[in-house]
């Protein structure tokens, strides 16, 4: 299937396109697509999709934990607060983040039980998983996670076939799962490969993968993920929606986005065009970069998201064509 078509039948949500044409908002709520009153809901407007057949709705823009790396922790309170009165009910975070773990737990703790926390980890081995898990349950300041991942599963052999091997971090995460630690199951990869491998091994919840206009028309990247996915009824959390390439070498305002280690799109009307690809993807939510200024812009475009348009896409795809994408099929 050439990925021009792929995008066509897998344009989000399932319904969104019908043969009368691309529903409006208010279609959309009434379709269950986007809803009102859910469990996670708060009182502001940004739209939410299906967590996978979970029955729990994310809002369609996440708030990634490098937000408030290193940031004062009355600013990470700010930050978090008026994050979640805009309605963004999904956060996301890790160790590998620096301090973040530390700043988000407390400013999340006035909202911890209207919101979908999910962490992960990059420990490979039972023993490693354990301690890190705890820790982060700690630096939190909760005694559970909404969803739990393996962090980063880039290789079969030393990611995949590891955690799942005897003392493998799976032990750890299923065991949780069991003990009420953990609700949900998932993981992040940056590997097609090592993507599908994972899973064949286990019946996860959801995946955290890029989704990308660049990776997708010019890296040919991640359309075998998604639609794997989407057949597994896993719900797909998109990363990487505002990266516009590698960076340029010498490139001198990587100086002013040190939180993205590719080049951003940083334009409003490609960044528009970026987010809404993405999020025109069966994806339930997408996390912006850890940059603050881009983290707003984002959430600022999320509130009147409409399904990309053909020509919109033609753009996009064009766009692409000129890039350097941050990933590429190894095919």
């Amino acid at each position: 299937m050439k990925r021009r078509e792929f995008l066509k039948k897998s344009t989000v949500a399932a319904g969104t396109i019908t043969a009368g044409g691309l529903l409006d908002r208010s279609a959309q709520i009434a379709a269950g697509e986007v809803q009102r009153g859910s469990e996670l809901e708060n009182r502001a407007s940004l739209p939410q999709r299906p967590y996978g057949q979970t029955g729990v709705k994310l809002s369609i823009i996440g708030f990634g934990g490098i937000v408030v790396k290193d940031a004062e922790q009355q600013h990470a309170n700010r930050v978090v607060a008026e994050a979640f009165e805009r309605g963004v009910n999904y956060f996301d975070v890790a160790p590998t983040y620096g301090d973040a773990e530390v700043k988000l737990g407390p400013a999340l703790k006035p909202y911890r039980k209207k919101v979908f926390l999910a962490c992960k980890t990059t420990q490979r081995r039972r023993e490693g998983a354990s301690e890190e898990l705890k820790r982060s349950l700690a630096r939190l300041h909760t005694d559970y996670l909404d969803l739990y991942q393996l962090h980063a599963i880039t290789d079969v052999e030393k990611d995949v076939d590891t955690v799942f091997a005897k003392g493998g971090a799976m032990e750890v995460f299923i065991e949780a799962k069991k003990q009420g630690q953990v609700r949900y199951l998932g993981f992040s990869a940056h590997s097609e490969e090592a993507a599908l491998a994972a899973m064949e091994r286990y019946d996860f919840d959801s995946i955290l993968f890029p989704v990308n206009f660049a990776t997708f028309y010019k890296g040919s990247f991640g359309a075998k993920v998604i639609a794997a996915a989407k057949s597994r009824g896993m719900a797909i959390l998109a990363l990487k929606a505002l990266a516009r390439q590698r960076w340029p070498q010498g490139d001198p305002s990587r100086k002013d986005y040190p939180k993205c280690w590719y080049q951003p799109l940083t334009e409003r009307d490609e960044a528009k065009l970026g987010l809404t690809f993405t999020l025109s993807q069966p994806v339930t939510a997408a996390i912006p970069p850890g940059e603050e200024s881009l983290f707003r812009m984002a959430l600022d475009l999320a509130m009147s998201f409409r399904p990309i348009s053909e020509r919109d896409l033609a753009r996009v795809e064009q766009m692409a064509q000129s890039l350097n994408p941050i990933f590429k099929s190894r095919a």
